[in-house]
């Protein structure tokens, strides 16, 4: 199957934090967006949320979802220091608790512009007084967006300037076309794995917490073929994904390759009908049902050591094209 390749080594309206703080996550079409190209693939990101919210091929076709607000306005948000949703919304650490919003903050604040060229760009978010009201790590996030070729790589580092470990999970949540612009009817596409996958997929709840069910996989010969029905419950989560890459494609013309060594989990979403297809590789997820434990013992979370960073790479390649 021909397809992009995504590497990795991982707008919705306006949400409140606690003690009033309220950060938007609107896509402004009026934002500064920073175009970087090879000639072979252009991307452009909004510094609200070091967002990437353009990628066009050679020919101008567009690859990523535009965020239409009928189905969804999200493109390509970061989710940073959660993943998912929080049990009642909060989080304990240590003897304290702390709330967040789905997926954290990091989608919702404009992060500084450190460097520009034709073919690169380095965005930053450091803490401040709202994260810290809710997140108290002082933490650097920085992007960096590069071309080369028929590639978009997306390297995130997760950097710890305090001097007590900080326990964090990041996500890339990027939603491409569906179908692709080639031409190829939307019921042709398919998510091809590079590894078979024989481990049931999770799914979850109402409140957006992750259920003790575990559903037989619907990837069969290392390939899903996409239909609204696998999206009726929500997202399909893949917390044991052996695979490090997956294709998205039709069964002709270009498409899409995605790599994720860095990430141990998988979600696949859309919503029925929708002209998307997000596939997200996180270090993190959604609380379980009924998970009372600590932040440091959430699925997924990681911890930066005091002066210490963590790396987590995404690539995205056309091919076929």
């Amino acid at each position: 199957m021909i397809g992009f390749r995504i590497e990795l080594t991982g707008a919705t309206p306006a949400f409140t934090a606690p003690l009033g703080l309220t950060w938007s996550t609107r896509v402004s079409e009026d934002s500064a967006w920073l175009t970087v190209s090879s000639g072979a693939l252009t991307a452009q990101v909004n510094p609200m949320g070091a967002q990437l919210s353009i990628l066009r091929d050679l020919s101008g076709r567009e690859l990523l979802w535009d965020g239409n607000p009928a189905f969804w306005n999200g493109r390509a948000p970061l989710l940073f220091p959660i993943v998912g949703s929080l049990a009642g919304g909060v989080y304990r650490l240590a003897d304290k608790t702390y709330a967040l919003p789905r997926h954290g903050f990091a989608r919702g604040k404009p992060f500084e512009v450190v460097s520009t060229s034709p073919a690169a760009a380095v965005l930053c978010l450091k803490a401040d007084d709202q994260t810290l009201a809710v997140y108290p790590f002082y933490f650097q996030l920085q992007v960096r967006f590069e071309t080369i070729g028929a590639t978009l790589t997306v390297t995130t580092s997760v950097r710890n300037d305090g001097d007590a470990p900080m326990p964090a999970s990041f996500g890339y949540h990027p939603a491409f076309r569906w179908p692709l612009p080639f031409g190829a009817a939307r019921a042709l596409h398919a998510i091809e794995f590079d590894l078979e996958e024989p481990a049931p997929i999770r799914r979850l709840n109402a409140a957006g917490l992750v259920t003790p069910v575990r559903y037989p996989t619907p990837i069969h010969a290392r390939r899903l073929l996409l239909d609204d029905e696998l999206f009726r419950d929500d997202v399909v989560i893949l917390d044991a994904v052996r695979s490090q890459g997956v294709s998205y494609a039709a069964d002709t013309g270009p498409g899409l390759a995605l790599q994720f060594p860095d990430t141990p989990y998988l979600g696949l979403w859309s919503k029925p009908g929708a002209p998307f297809i997000c596939i997200e590789p996180w270090h993190g997820m959604a609380d379980p049902v009924g998970f009372t434990g600590d932040f440091t013992e959430k699925p997924g979370v990681f911890i930066v050591p005091p002066g210490a960073q963590r790396e987590l790479r995404m690539q995205v390649t056309l091919t076929g094209g």
